[in-house]
């Protein structure tokens, strides 16, 4: 059944040639034009220079990125333009996306001092034991078209800290601000050779996921992309993979008399971003008796939001999905849950046929035979309507992924309940699904990763950890099952 709704790829989709553009989403314009870059040629020049980068010492490389920080941050109007230019997104989130890559620097020195400290300690007869951390070498990093500069930039700083060198596929759908970032980080003192920009589509994804001087690989996207990279590095154990593949993420609103702060949780968790956050909400499960009021309340904040182009005055609260063919796909889905026995709670709709702006859709889904266990990208949240609370956590449970999941009221002990048997990497209370701290791990179990959580914890997938036994000269015997002499 689920092969019947679109499912977006939030990295790569369709065949590339070798003329590459972008386009604003709001308008059409073209943004950015460039051609596909030689796979073979990048990560060539990442192995010739790596070792360069990791023999200079730590507070070398941390000032090289400081000073990248520091500059994106004196002067950060034109990128926020550009990725609200190429995502469409509003020009408040995208200054807000600006602010969050200045911020990953201290952010992730401080993570690999604390993550990846070094330990000595003395032994007998004069040795001593040491825990010291080695990078793994060449790095892929594949970035998503959602969070253009975010999201591939908390791979890179700390693998760059690290000591690795990182080849960088941005998303083909916004190439620009892949090519700003690298031009910023080279501009700060970043050898050209260590960071390097893979211009291109699937193909020239895959090949930089299967090459054979690519040391790890750092994917955020989808599942389907994320379980292909997982497939086809199966026999490749010696490289070190971290897969963030988005969510089907539940909020649930239990017994609350605050039935307008529940209401503004949940819009702000299915709809931030036009719900192109891995983190939106996707479903919401709600107590049958709440139901009513806590509904009504969505439909009247969510007819209030502004659903426009990234520069306009006022600003809207949400700009269009990536492009048209996500849209289409959207309305699509929004159908067939109507088809299939859903009742409409709000009606997604197209204003700009011409263009991807769409309206938040809201569907009942509680009556469904079947529900998709899919992760719908866009503006469309899915309602399901239970009795009692260990339903509630049933409902939260049916579905393979594992990112995100909120508690909207209930008790202290309806909140430890839920925490202890609810699947996901990323479990809030009274808080949105989305807006994750950056000084706490972010991932998911499941089909939303592999057990190697960003943010903080990138740097435990960018360097490894090396067990030492040392002594100043040698010194052995051996003391049993040796022939007399």
């Amino acid at each position: 059944m689920a092969d019947q709704l679109h499912v977006p790829d939030k990295t790569v989709e369709g065949m590339m040639t070798a003329q590459l553009t972008s386009h604003d989403p709001a308008t059409g314009d073209l943004v950015w034009q460039g051609t596909a870059g030689d796979v073979d040629a990048e990560v060539a020049r990442a192995r010739a220079d790596w070792p360069l980068w990791v023999a200079l010492p730590l507070a070398k490389r941390i000032d090289s990125l400081k000073r990248f920080a520091e500059r994106l941050k004196a002067d950060p109007e034109p990128m926020a333009t550009l990725i609200a230019r190429e995502t469409g997104k509003p020009m408040w989130e995208a200054k807000a996306e600006v602010e969050s890559v200045c911020a990953k620097v201290d952010i992730s020195v401080k993570a690999y001092a604390e993550r990846t400290a070094q330990r000595r300690s003395d032994g007998t007869m004069g040795t001593r034991t040491a825990l010291r951390h080695k990078p793994h070498g060449v790095m892929a990093v594949l970035g998503p078209y959602n969070f253009p500069a975010h999201l591939p930039n908390g791979h890179i700083i700390p693998a760059l800290l690290a000591g690795n060198a990182v080849v960088f596929k941005p998303s083909e759908k916004t190439p620009g601000v892949g090519q700003m970032l690298v031009d910023l980080l080279h501009a700060a003192g970043v050898p050209e050779g260590v960071v390097r920009i893979l211009h291109g589509g699937p193909d020239q994804g895959r090949a930089l996921v299967s090459h054979a001087d690519v040391d790890g690989v750092l994917f955020t996207g989808s599942a389907r992309t994320g379980i292909a990279i997982n497939r086809s590095l199966a026999a490749r154990p010696d490289k070190i993979v971290a897969l963030e593949m988005g969510g089907n993420n539940p909020i649930v609103v239990w017994d609350t008399r605050d039935i307008a702060s529940a209401a503004t949780l949940v819009v702000q968790s299915a709809f931030m971003s036009a719900g192109q956050r891995c983190s939106n909400a996707r479903r919401l499960i709600v107590r049958d008796t709440l139901a009513p009021a806590l509904l009504d309340d969505i439909r009247k904040i969510t007819d209030r939001l502004i659903v426009g182009a990234p520069f306009d005055d006022p600003q809207p609260f949400m700009g269009p999905v990536i492009d048209n063919e996500t849209a289409d796909g959207l309305m699509e889905s929004f159908l067939y849950f109507l088809s299939s026995g859903a009742q409409s709670i709000r009606f997604m709709t197209r204003p700009d046929e011409s263009r991807p702006f769409l309206t938040p859709g809201i569907v009942d889904v509680t009556t469904m035979a079947e529900r998709p266990d899919i992760e719908l990208f866009g503006p469309l949240l899915q309602v399901v309507r239970v009795s009692d609370f260990d339903q509630a956590i049933a409902e939260a449970n049916a579905t393979a992924y594992g990112l995100s999941a909120a508690l909207i009221g209930g008790s202290p002990e309806d909140y430890d309940k839920f925490w202890a048997n609810v699947r996901a990497g990323v479990i809030n209370w009274n808080r949105p699904t989305n807006g994750a701290s950056s000084s706490m791990p972010f991932g998911g179990v499941g089909l939303s990763g592999n057990h190697r959580p960003s943010a903080y914890y990138a740097a435990d997938y960018c360097a490894y950890p090396v067990a030492s036994t040392e002594a100043e000269v040698p010194r052995a015997t051996i003391g049993i099952g040796l022939a007399q002499d």
